[in-house]
């Protein structure tokens, strides 16, 4: 077998541990994968338990988190496996707190710290340095690193130790209603409100104002009568509008193009003429 040897396996793990191994491709020993897993169960236990895992379908598998006190990945096989971020997270994530994670690569030196960097980002602490298993293997150069899972699960919490207490405010005494006893409340009398002459009511006429001003003072171009009203002193009276062709009243078929009543049903001479609310709301449909 390729990387660690079953001895060197079996040698890290202890009574009680739950195991879990990934491997990749077990090459032309393939009795060697059932091989590592006997000699474990008998090292963890009956207390313990060994979980086997093929790298293709790690990160579908549903094993719950915090499931494993250690993980070895590619060290069975050939060192085949590339640990990318979405199998490093995986394992994170089944890992008890300071759970201890062994893999397995074949790597060109020059990238050994690509592995180390990838263990950091993926939540990785305790890192140590590579181990080359290249003696062991003949397959070029083989390296091994172990990281471990902090010692707290993954979105705990803890507030920092040197963090500042709030400061502790004065309670500010706060008005309200229902301090105030009845005998000591002044109230105001509703009827000092007003004056006397706010109660006169106003002339009708005096309200009259330029449609143009918006004042009682009429404008220059003034149609409506206030202007005679203003210099005579007089009240003008309203004239009644007559139809200019006297048909209006017969309906749509006697009304002239421009006539103001066309779309109105037919009415009698003299009636009072009110629009209905589809009428003076245009926009209904």
């Amino acid at each position: 077998m390729s990387g660690f040897r079953i001895m060197d396996i079996q040698a890290q793990c202890g009574v009680g541990d739950r195991v879990l191994v990934v491997w990749s491709d077990l090459g032309a020993n393939p009795q060697s994968l059932q091989e590592v897993v006997e000699r474990i169960k008998s090292k963890v236990g009956e207390q313990g338990n060994v979980s086997v895992e093929n790298s293709n379908r790690l990160t579908i598998g549903d094993h719950a988190k915090a499931s494993f006190t250690k993980v070895f990945s590619g060290c069975v096989g050939l060192p085949s496996l590339h640990h990318d971020e979405d199998i490093l997270a995986y394992i994170l994530k089944v890992l008890t707190p300071k759970g201890q994670l062994y893999i397995v690569e074949s790597i060109e030196d020059s990238f050994k710290n690509t592995v180390r960097s990838g263990l950091l980002l993926s939540g990785y602490t305790d890192i140590q340095e590579p181990v080359n298993l290249s003696s062991d293997t003949g397959e070029g150069q083989v390296y091994m690193w172990r990281g471990s899972k902090p010692e707290f699960e993954i979105g705990a919490s803890k507030p920092l130790s040197f963090a500042k207490k709030p400061a502790q405010t004065k309670k500010v005494d706060t008005w309200t209603l229902d301090d105030l006893e009845d005998d000591t409340v002044e109230l105001i009398d509703e009827n000092t409100l007003l004056e006397e002459q706010d109660l006169v009511k106003p002339d009708p006429s005096s309200l009259k104002v330029c449609g143009t001003t918006g004042k009682r003072k009429a404008c220059k171009d003034c149609s409506c009568g206030l202007k005679e009203e203003l210099e005579d002193g007089k009240e003008v009276k309203t004239k009644s509008v007559n139809s200019s062709c006297g048909s209006c009243y017969l309906g749509d078929a006697f009304r002239c193009a421009s006539c103001p009543y066309l779309g109105m049903p037919a009415f009698k001479p003299g009636e009072k003429i009110q629009l209905s609310d589809r009428q003076l709301n245009p926009d209904l449909r």
